[in-house]
């Protein structure tokens, strides 16, 4: 039998936007749980007075993640702190990348000292036009996580190599979020890559392949598509609002885990 002999670790902070939050894996009250959450969950069943905060806000910019979440994070001298961040701004029609690179690397520079382990993703990307249209922006954002890591002794995460993630059947009808599923793979990659013995050796493995769904339904996913997501989401594009404004962070203070109820 195989013996985890990684040390425990105390407590965990997760930075970041929508991806961190949770969304969509949706509970019955209504809320997100998200890989964050089930991460916590599996460390905090490890650890007696495990301690987890998640500060993310779905819709936040890597500016807006630099400037809220960065300082109360590294304040909280959490053991181990995710950050996932900048995604959204590659989907930006305009899109400065520098200045994408330079708030990133004031991220991690601030964080990795504050933290015994601090953990970076390349995020998983959907299969479709969105990926495509966007793929150049997500690998220099992620070359720029890479080379973070290296210099900074970060923990890289590479959920976007993993062919399982890139699966449309593992995102939400947005397809802009994971689904419950996703989520859960996640929770196993990072709960691996900290050291941890696997609970799941098949996360990256595609899900078995199932006939695509007719011309005719096709069609009408991609209207109910365009009609509940594209359309709202070009519309806060254009007037410069966001889903999470307003929105205060999942979990805002470093306490005792506490399973959701909901």
């Amino acid at each position: 039998m195989q013996t985890n002999t990684t040390p425990p670790y105390s407590s965990l902070v997760a930075v970041g936007d929508s991806f961190t939050e949770g969304m969509s894996d949706l509970l019955p009250d209504g809320t997100y749980r998200g890989w964050a959450d089930l991460l916590a969950g599996r460390m905090a069943a490890h650890t007696p007075g495990f301690r987890y905060a998640n500060l993310a806000v779905r819709g936040k910019l890597i500016g807006q993640i630099v400037e809220e979440q960065v300082p109360v994070a590294a304040a909280m001298g959490a053991d181990v702190i995710t950050l996932v961040g900048g995604l959204n701004d590659t989907l930006r029609p305009k899109c400065d990348m520098g200045r994408v690179r330079a708030l990133l690397t004031e991220a991690v520079e601030t964080l990795a000292p504050a933290c015994k382990q601090l953990v970076l993703m390349r995020s998983p990307g959907r299969q479709g036009p969105v990926l495509e249209r966007f793929r150049p922006r997500m690998e220099e954002l992620f070359a720029c996580v890479d080379d973070l890591a290296a210099r900074h002794g970060a923990l890289v995460v590479d959920l976007y190599a993993a062919p399982s993630l890139s699966d449309p059947r593992m995102w939400d009808v947005d397809r802009l979020h994971l689904s419950a599923e996703g989520h859960r793979r996640v929770a196993e990659a990072v709960w691996q890559g900290l050291g941890h013995d696997p609970e799941d050796t098949e996360w990256r493995t595609p899900m078995p392949a199932t006939l695509p769904p007719g011309w005719l339904l096709r069609r009408a996913e991609d209207a109910r598509f365009a009609r509940q997501y594209l359309l709202p989401w070009i519309a806060r594009r254009l007037t410069g609002r966001s889903s999470g404004d307003g929105l205060p962070p999942k979990r805002p203070h470093l306490l005792p885990y506490e399973p959701p109820t909901g």
